[in-house]
C-alpha cells in the first residue's frame, strides 16, 4: 500500500503548515478573504495584512518593552487558548483580473470561453443591471456576440442566455470560415426556428448535415449564394433533409443547378422557393399542405426539363396551392393546359415568366379555370390586346396586380383598356411593351436622329403612341423602356410610384400628371 501511495511521512514527525500551503497550490481564485476567511463578495476586511504587522514591529522608535511584554504574555497562555490554534496563513493571492493581461489578443472566442470559465467576477455585469446588459448584447451581430463572451463570466452568462433564447438567426458565412462558423454557432442556438444564411463559399452536404443536426426544431430556412459560390446540394440530399425536418414549413434556396431531380415529400412544408434549376430528370412531389411555390429555371438553351410534367405533378399532389411562380424560357401553351387541368380552386396568384410560347389561347384557358385571381404576371409572353380584353372581362372584381412587361404585341390601346376595365387595379407593369424598333438598332444619338427623319409618316404613326390613364385606385405604374411612347396623360389621385426609366422620347413637356398624393416618386433615367 505504501508503494502505491508513494512516500508518506512518519506519523510522529510534525509537519509545518507551510508544507500544506505549498502542496495545496490552488489553480483557481480564492473566493474567501485571505485574512479573516469570510467571502470576498461585498466584504471589507478589518484585519491588518502580514506586511502591516511586520512594519509595526520593526518601526524605529517604537516601544520595544511593550512589544516584548506582549510576546511573553502570549507565550504564557494556556495551550487551549483560541489564539494558540490560529495558524499562520499564506500571503493573499493576487487579483485574478490581472491574468487577462497574459492572454493573447488573437485568441478565438471558443478558446477564451474554455480558458476563462473559472475566473471569479465579484460584479458580473459591472454597473449595468442584467436587463440592460441583455438589451445591449442582444443587438450585437453573431460574431460580436461570440467575442463578448470572452470579456468576463457575467457577460458570458448573458451571451449564453441570448444564444439559447434566439429564435431567428441571419448570418453571412465568409469564404474562409465555411463549416467552422456554423459548427460553433448553431449548437448554441438550441431554440432556433428561423435561419438565413448568405454563403460566400461552396454550399455542400456537410453544411446541410450540420444544420440538420444542430437545429432540430427548424421551421424556416433561407440559403442565398454569392456570385462566386456554388451550391453542390443534390436532389437526394435535399429530399432527405426535408423528410427529416418534421417542423420545416418554409424553404428558400438559390443556385439549385445541381439537383438533377425533384423528389420531395413533406406534410408540413407550405412555402418552397428554388432558383436556377437546370435539367430536372425526375419530378415526384407529395406536399399536401403546400401553399406557395416558386421555381426559377436557368436560361440556358440546353435545359431539357419537362415543365408539363412538373406542372402536372404539382397540380395532382398540391391541392392547397395559392401562389404559383415559374420562370422559364420553355413555358408553353401545353404547360398552361396542364395547370388548368389541375383545377386548383384556391389559386390566387399566378406568375408565368419568359414564356414566349404563351399566347391568347393560354389566357383563355387561365380565365376559364381560375376566375378569382388577384395577381396575374405574364411578362415575356406573346399575348396581344385581345388577351388583355379577356383578362378584363373575367377579373374586373378581383384582379389588383397585372404585370405584362416584355410583351411586344401589346399597344397603348390595350393598356388604356385594362386601366379602364379593372377598377381594383393597384399595380400595372407594362415595361418594354411600347418600344421604338429604330431605337433598338441605334445607340448613337446622331444615327438615331437621321433614321428618325428618314422614316415615313405612316411608320411614325405606328411607332409613337400616346397613353391616357385615369384610375382612382392605381398606386404603382411602370412604363420602363417604353421608347415608343411620346405623350403621357395621368389622372391617378393615389399614384405614389411612377417608373419612366429609358422613355427617351417622352420629354417633360409631353407628359401631364395629376396626382394629389404628397409622397410621389418619379423615376426618369435615360
Amino acid at each position: 500500500m505504501q508503494k502505491m501511495r508513494g512516500h508518506l511521512p512518519h506519523p510522529v514527525t510534525p509537519i509545518p503548515d507551510a508544507v500544506f500551503a505549498v502542496k495545496r497550490g490552488k489553480k483557481r481564485g480564492n473566493y474567501s478573504c485571505g485574512r479573516c476567511g469570510l467571502p470576498k463578495k461585498g466584504h471589507s476586511c478589518h484585519l491588518p495584512t502580514n506586511e502591516d504587522e511586520v512594519s509595526s514591529v520593526c518601526t524605529p522608535g517604537a516601544d520595544t518593552s511593550a512589544t516584548s511584554a506582549s510576546v511573553v504574555a502570549s507565550a504564557k497562555l494556556d495551550d487551549t487558548s483560541p489564539l494558540s490554534m490560529v495558524r499562520s496563513l499564506p500571503p493573499p493571492m493576487r487579483r485574478r483580473a490581472l491574468s487577462f493581461e497574459d492572454v493573447s489578443v488573437a485568441v478565438s472566442a471558443e478558446e477564451s470561453e474554455t480558458e476563462w470559465v473559472d475566473y471569479p467576477d465579484p460584479n458580473p455585469c459591472g454597473v449595468l443591471p442584467m436587463s440592460c446588459m441583455w438589451e445591449v448584447l442582444r443587438r450585437l451581430p453573431p460574431l460580436g456576440l461570440m467575442s463578448a463572451a470572452g470579456v468576463c463570466k457575467g457577460w458570458r452568462d448573458v451571451t449564453r442566455r441570448i444564444w439559447r433564447g434566439t429564435e431567428e438567426l441571419r448570418l453571412g458565412v465568409p469564404a474562409k470560415a465555411q463549416i467552422g462558423i456554423l459548427g460553433s454557432m448553431l449548437p448554441k442556438c438550441t431554440g432556433l426556428l428561423k435561419l438565413t444564411l448568405r454563403i460566400e463559399s461552396d454550399f455542400d452536404a456537410t453544411m446541410l448535415a450540420c444544420i440538420a443536426f444542430s437545429c432540430p426544431n427548424l421551421q424556416s430556412m433561407q440559403i442565398f449564394t454569392a456570385d462566386t459560390s456554388v451550391n453542390r446540394i443534390s436532389g437526394e440530399e435535399l429530399s432527405r433533409f426535408i423528410s427529416d425536418k418534421r417542423c420545416l414549413t418554409s424553404l428558400k434556396m438559390e443556385g439549385c443547378s445541381n439537383l438533377g431531380s425533384f423528389v420531395i415529400f413533406s406534410n408540413t412544408l407550405s412555402t418552397l422557393w428554388l432558383s436556377e434549376l437546370h435539367s430536372l430528370s425526375k419530378t415526384i412531389v407529395n406536399l399536401p399542405n403546400l401553399k406557395e411555390i416558386s421555381l426559377g429555371f436557368s436560361q440556358q438553351e440546353n435545359d431539357n426539363t419537362n415543365l408539363t410534367a412538373v406542372m402536372d405533378a404539382l397540380g395532382r399532389s398540391c391541392p392547397k396551392l395559392q401562389n404559383i411562380h415559374m420562370a422559364s424560357m420553355r413555358l408553353s401553351h401545353a404547360t398552361v393546359l396542364a395547370l388548368t387541368a389541375a383545377n386548383l380552386r384556391g389559386l390566387r396568384m399566378l406568375s408565368l415568366l419568359l414564356g414566349s410560347a404563351i399566347t391568347d389561347g393560354s389566357v383563355a384557358s387561365i380565365c376559364s379555370s381560375y376566375p378569382k385571381l388577384e395577381l396575374l404576371d405574364l411578362s415575356g409572353s406573346s399575348i396581344t390586346d385581345s388577351g388583355i380584353g379577356m383578362i378584363c372581362n373575367v377579373f374586373p372584381e378581383t384582379l389588383s396586380k397585372l404585370l405584362l412587361a416584355l410583351c411586344p404585341n401589346i399597344t397603348s390601346s390595350g393598356i388604356q383598356f385594362a386601366a379602364a376595365q379593372l377598377p381594383r387595379l393597384e399595380l400595372l407593369d407594362c415595361g418594354m411593351t411600347i418600344c421604338d424598333p429604330s431605337s433598338q438598332s441605334c445607340t448613337d444619338e446622331e444615327d438615331y436622329d437621321s433614321r428618325l427623319h428618314g422614316t415615313p409618316n405612316s411608320k411614325l404613326h405606328l411607332v409613337y403612341q400616346k397613353l391616357i390613364i385615369k384610375h382612382d385606385r392605381l398606386k404603382k405604374l411602370s412604363l420602363w423602356g417604353c421608347s415608343g411612347l411620346d405623350a403621357l396623360y395621368l389622372n391617378c389621385p393615389h399614384l405614389k410610384d411612377l417608373n419612366l426609366n429609358s422613355c427617351r422620347n417622352l420629354h417633360p413637356g409631353q407628359r401631364e400628371l395629376s396626382c394629389h398624393r404628397k409622397s410621389f416618386a418619379i423615376q426618369t433615367y435615360a
